[in-house]
C-alpha cells in the first residue's frame, strides 16, 4: 500500500487580530488605530513550494492514518521559521509532518498591503491511498448519489465558521468541500453511513456520522467548538513598526484582567510608565505628566474624561472596545492636544454574519451589547450602561435617622455605530478602490448623590456636581492602491455644574473638528502620510462666586468676611488647527522617521504658532530583536476658558510645552516570551500654573492673572515590560510583569508670587507649602511594579490574579504637633516642614479573579467573582489634620471588595 500525503493550509479562515497578545510594541508613527479600519490581512500567504513528509513507518505498517494541527510562522519573505504543533498526535506524525513543513516556501502575506510576518494554522493530512483496481477490470456502473449540505456555526457565538474543510471519510479520495463566508458547504457523497470530520481553523477536529440515503439532500447544522479560550489567535501579525512604545490591549484580554471588574480601559493602569492615582481618580499619570496632560480619545477624537465618577468604570462599555492604544510619549505627528501620553479607544464594527450580543449585571452596574447586520454591506452595534449603586446602598445603611451619610457615583454611558461599505477583512480585487465608512454617536452623564440610612431630612451639607459629554462623528476610509485617504469629521458637547457652598458653575463647551490623513507609498522605502487637525470650540460659562479678595472688595480684620456675590457670564470661543507630516524611510534593516507638526492656536486677540519636529529610529538586529529611540517636541494648548480677563484667567496664555526623548530594545525569547525594556527621559516647561503672577494694568493699577506659563517639571525613568503569551491551545496561562523605575519633578520657574487664596488658587509652591516653588512632584512614586497571570483550570474555570506595590506619594509633614492661632481669620494655621520631605506608606494590594464559563450551542454563559484588595491592606490614600493642626490622620482606600457578577453572550 503505497503512501499520499496531503497538506491543506486553512488559510482562508483567518480571524485575525493584529498585535492582539502583546502589550509592548515598539513601533514609529502611523495613523491612529481609530481613523482607520484595524489592520487586516489583505494578501493570505500562499503554498509554493512543499516537501512530502516520510510516512512513519510504524504507523504505515498498522494502516494509521492522522490529522496534525500546527501553528507555523511564515517571515515577511516568506520562509517558514518555526513550527509547533497545537495538538500532538503521536505515532511518529507529530515529527514527519514538523520535518516537512519546516521545508515549505510560501508567497509572503501582506498587511494592509505590507509584507509582513504571520502565524498560520497549518493542517497535514496524513492518508492512505486504496490500491489500484486490477488491471482490465471493468469499470464500475456509475453509482446513486447523495447530497449533504449544511452550516458550520461557532458554538457559544453563533458566528458562522467560514474556510472550514469538510470530508466525508478519510480516504485520500474521499470526497470534501469547504465552507463559505455564510459557513455553508454542499457535498455529493455516496449513499450509507458518512464518517465527517471537519477541520477549521481555531476550532476543534469535529466528528460525526450521518446516514444518508439515495437521490436525497441532508441537511444539518454543525456547531464546533473553538480550540481553547477566546485568547487564542489564529493568525497573529504585528503592524507596521511605529511609534517606539505603543502597547496595545485587546478587548479579550483587558476583560480578564483581576483587579479590573472586566472593565478593559482599566488596565493601562497595569502596564509600565503609568503611575496610580488615588482609588477615587480616574487620572491618568504617565511618564511623570500631571492629571490633564494626556489624551484620552475614542475612536480618534477627543472626550473630556475615560472614566465615570469616583474612580467608577471607563465611559465605553466594554463589549465595544475592539482593541485599545495605549502610547506613554514618542508618539507621531498626527497626535497633538497633550505634553503627556495618549489613549486612543477603538471599537467594534457590527458582526456582518448574524445577530450577536452580551449582557451582563453585577453588584455595581449593568449593560448590554448588540451587533447585527442590517443588510449586505451595512451593519449596526449600539451599547448602554447604568449604575444602580444610589439605589442599592441605601438599604444597607443604618436605619438610625441621619446616622450615616454617603456619596456615591450615579452614571450612564451609550455607544451607537453604523458602518458602511466592504465588510471588515473583504479584499478588493487588485487595482480597485476600495470605500468604507461608518457614523457613530457616543456620550456619557455623571453625578455624585448623596444617601443616607433613616428618613430624609434636612441637611446643611448639599452637593451639586454633574459632568456629561455626547459626540457625533463620522468616518470615510478610501483605499486604492498605494494610496489611502481617511476623513474624520465630529462635533460634540461638554456640560459642567458645579457647586460648593455659595459658588456655582455651569459650562457648556461646543465642540467642532475635522481630520483628514493621507497615507501614500512612493515606493517599498519610503512612505508618506500627511494631514490635517482642525479643532473650534465655543465656551459659555454662567458662575455665580464670592468676589476675589483684594480685587472686587477689601476684606476687614477679625471674623472671616463675607464676600459679595458676583453673577458672570461669558462667552469666548477658540481654535486650535496643525498641519502634520513624517515620511518612513526603510534602509535595510533601519527604519527612520522624521516628522513635524504645526500648530496654531486662537483665541480672542490672541495667536499662539509653534513647530513641533519629531524623529523615530527603529533598527532590527534580527527577526527577535529590535533597538529603537525617538526624541522630538509636543505641545498642548491651555483650555479656552482659561483666556478670560484677569484675575478669573489669562488672555495672554502660550501653547504649554514638553521635550521628550526614549531609547529601548525588545527581544522576543522562545516562542511566547516577549521583553521590551525602554528608558525615557522628559522634560515639561511653560506649563498653565495658577496663581499667575501680579501685573501693571493700562489703568496705571495692578492685577493678578489666575493663569500663568510658568510650569515647569522633569521625569526620567526605566519601563520593563516582560509578557507571557499562550503559545497553543495547550498552553493553560499567560500574564506580564510591568516594572517602573522614575523620579518626577515639578514646580514653576522664578520666584513665588503673591497669594491669592479667595481666588487666585493654590499659588506659591507645588501644593501649597513653605517658600519652596520647584521639587518632587505630588504624583511622584519611584517603584511601580505590577504581576498579572491568569491560568485556565480546565472545564470552563479560570484563575487570575494581579499583585500591584508602588512607593507611597510624596506628603509634607507638620514641622510641630502644636497650633497657631490667626486672630484676624478666627481660624488655626500650620507649621509645615520641608515641602514634600515624608512620604505615604508604601502601596501594595492583591486582587484575584475567578471564573466559570458554560458554552451552549447558541449562547455562553459566564459566572464571575472578583475581589479587589484580597487580604485587606490598609493602604493608605490620603492624609488629614484636625482643625488646630495637632494631628496626622490616614485615610485608608478601599477595604477588601467582591463583585460577583453574571454575563451572557449570544
Amino acid at each position: 500500500m503505497s503512501s499520499n500525503v496531503k497538506a491543506r493550509a486553512a488559510l482562508a479562515a483567518a480571524s485575525m487580530w493584529v498585535a492582539t497578545p502583546a502589550l509592548a510594541q515598539a513601533p514609529q508613527p502611523e495613523a491612529p488605530a481609530a481613523q482607520a479600519p484595524q489592520p487586516t490581512i489583505t494578501k493570505a500567504p500562499e503554498l509554493v513550494r512543499s516537501v512530502s513528509a516520510q510516512y512513519p513507518e510504524a504507523a504505515l505498517a498498522q494502516g494509521l492514518t492522522a490529522s496534525v494541527r500546527l501553528i507555523i510562522t511564515i517571515s515577511d519573505t516568506g520562509a517558514v521559521t518555526d513550527v509547533q504543533p497545537t495538538e500532538p498526535v503521536g505515532n511518529g506524525f507529530d515529527e514527519a509532518a514538523i520535518a516537512a513543513v519546516r521545508q515549505f516556501q510560501f508567497s509572503p502575506a501582506e498587511v494592509d498591503g505590507v509584507p509582513a510576518p504571520v502565524q498560520v494554522e497549518y493542517v497535514y493530512n496524513f492518508t492512505l491511498n486504496a490500491p489500484p483496481p486490477a488491471e482490465g477490470a471493468a469499470a464500475e456502473a456509475e453509482a446513486p448519489k447523495a447530497t449533504l449540505t449544511g452550516q458550520l456555526i461557532s458554538r457559544g457565538s453563533r458566528s458562522r465558521v467560514a474556510g472550514a474543510t469538510v470530508r466525508c471519510g478519510d480516504e485520500a479520495d474521499a470526497p470534501e468541500a469547504v465552507s463559505d463566508e455564510e459557513g455553508r458547504f454542499t457535498l455529493e457523497v455516496p449513499p450509507g453511513e458518512c464518517a465527517m470530520r471537519v477541520i477549521a481553523s481555531g476550532y476543534q477536529l469535529y466528528q460525526t456520522k450521518e446516514t444518508l440515503k439515495a437521490n436525497e439532500t441532508t441537511e444539518v447544522k454543525l456547531y464546533l467548538a473553538p480550540a481553547g479560550s477566546a485568547f487564542e489567535t489564529v493568525v497573529r501579525s504585528a503592524r507596521p513598526k511605529k511609534e517606539v512604545v505603543r502597547r496595545t490591549v485587546t478587548r479579550e484580554e483587558a476583560q480578564k484582567t483581576p483587579g479590573t471588574f472586566g472593565d478593559p480601559i482599566r488596565v493601562i493602569q497595569t502596564l509600565p510608565g503609568v503611575a496610580r492615582a488615588p482609588f477615587i481618580s480616574g487620572d491618568l499619570l504617565v511618564r511623570g505628566s500631571n492629571p490633564g496632560q494626556t489624551a484620552t480619545m475614542m475612536d480618534g477624537v477627543r472626550i473630556p474624561n475615560l472614566f465615570h465618577l469616583l474612580g467608577g468604570p471607563s465611559v465605553v462599555n466594554g463589549e465595544f472596545i475592539d482593541s485599545l492604544d495605549f502610547y506613554p510619549g514618542g508618539y507621531g505627528s498626527q497626535y497633538g492636544r497633550a505634553v503627556g501620553g495618549v489613549v486612543d479607544v477603538s471599537t467594534r464594527k457590527g458582526a456582518a454574519d448574524t445577530v450577536h450580543g452580551s449582557v451582563k449585571v453585577d453588584v455595581l452596574d449593568a449593560g448590554f451589547f448588540l451587533e447585527a447586520p442590517i443588510t449586505e454591506g451595512i451593519s449596526v452595534a449600539a451599547a448602554a450602561r447604568r449604575s444602580y449603586v444610589d439605589a442599592l446602598l441605601p438599604a444597607f445603611l443604618p436605619k438610625d435617622e441621619g446616622t450615616t451619610l454617603s456619596i456615591v457615583p450615579v452614571y450612564w454611558d451609550y455607544q451607537l455605530r453604523l458602518d458602511l461599505g466592504a465588510k471588515r477583512g473583504e479584499t478588493p480585487e487588485p487595482g480597485a478602490a476600495r470605500s468604507t465608512g461608518y457614523i457613530m454617536a457616543f456620550g456619557s452623564d455623571d453625578k455624585l448623590r448623596l444617601v443616607s440610612g433613616g428618613e430624609k431630612q434636612d441637611r446643611d451639607i448639599t452637593l451639586d456636581s454633574r459632568t456629561r459629554f455626547h459626540r457625533l462623528k463620522g468616518d470615510w476610509t478610501y483605499r486604492k492602491g498605494n494610496f489611502t485617504s481617511v476623513f474624520t469629521p465630529y462635533v460634540g458637547v461638554d456640560y459642567t455644574d458645579f457647586s460648593v457652598g455659595s459658588f456655582t458653575e455651569h459650562d457648556t463647551i461646543y465642540s467642532l473638528g475635522a481630520r483628514e490623513l493621507v497615507t501614500v507609498e512612493l515606493a517599498p522605502e519610503f512612505t508618506l502620510r500627511s494631514g490635517l487637525d482642525v479643532y473650534f470650540d465655543h465656551v459659555k460659562i454662567d458662575a455665580r462666586t464670592p468676589a476675589p479678595g483684594g480685587t472686587e472688595y477689601v476684606p476687614f480684620p477679625g471674623a472671616e468676611p463675607v464676600a459679595e456675590m458676583i453673577h458672570e457670564k461669558l462667552t469666548m470661543n477658540g481654535f486650535d488647527g496643525a498641519l502634520f507630516a513624517e515620511m518612513d524611510f526603510k534602509l535595510g534593516p533601519v527604519t527612520i522617521t522624521p516628522g513635524v507638526r504645526g500648530n496654531l492656536q486662537k483665541v480672542g486677540d490672541t495667536r499662539n504658532v509653534l513647530l513641533d519636529p519629531r524623529l523615530w529610529v527603529r533598527y532590527a538586529a534580527s527577526e527577535n530583536t529590535a533597538f529603537k529611540g525617538s526624541l522630538g517636541l509636543y505641545s498642548q494648548p491651555a483650555d479656552t476658558f482659561q483666556f478670560i480677563y484677569s484675575p478669573y484667567g489669562n488672555p495672554l496664555l502660550a501653547y504649554q510645552r514638553a521635550f521628550q526623548s526614549s531609547l529601548g530594545v525588545e527581544q522576543r525569547l522562545w516562542e511566547s516570551w516577549n521583553v521590551d525594556v525602554t528608558g525615557f527621559y522628559n522634560r515639561r516647561f511653560e506649563n498653565v500654573v495658577a496663581p499667575g503672577d501680579v501685573r501693571p494694568t493700562e489703568n496705571g493699577g495692578f492685577v493678578q492673572d489666575r493663569y500663568v506659563n510658568a510650569g515647569i517639571g522633569k521625569a526620567y525613568g526605566v519601563e520593563l515590560m516582560v509578557k507571557k503569551e499562550r503559545a497553543s491551545a495547550t498552553d493553560k496561562w499567560y500574564g506580564w510583569l510591568s516594572y517602573t523605575l522614575s523620579h518626577a519633578e515639578d514646580g514653576r520657574a522664578g520666584a513665588k508670587p503673591q497669594r491669592d487664596d479667595s481666588f487666585g488658587g493654590n499659588g506659591g509652591p507645588p501644593g501649597g507649602f513653605g517658600e519652596e516653588t520647584y521639587g518632587l512632584s505630588a504624583w511622584d512614586q519611584t517603584h511601580i511594579l505590577t504581576l498579572v497571570g491568569t491560568y485556565l483550570l480546565g472545564n470552563g474555570w479560570e484563575l487570575g490574579g494581579r499583585f500591584r506595590l508602588t512607593t507611597g506619594r510624596p506628603t509634607t509633614p507638620l514641622a510641630n504637633r502644636g497650633d497657631i492661632y490667626n486672630s484676624d481669620a478666627n481660624d488655626f494655621g500650620p507649621t509645615y516642614g520641608r515641602y514634600f520631605s515624608a512620604r505615604a506608606s508604601t502601596f501594595h494590594q492583591l486582587d484575584v479573579r475567578i471564573e466559570k464559563g458554560w458554552r451552549f450551542d447558541n449562547w455562553t454563559l459566564a459566572l464571575y467573582m472578583d475581589v479587589q484588595n484580597l487580604y485587606n491592606a490598609k493602604n493608605v490614600e490620603f492624609v488629614f489634620n484636625d482643625y488646630r493642626y495637632r494631628k496626622l490622620r490616614d485615610i485608608p482606600g478601599i477595604p477588601i471588595l467582591p463583585v460577583l457578577g453574571v454575563k451572557g453572550s449570544f
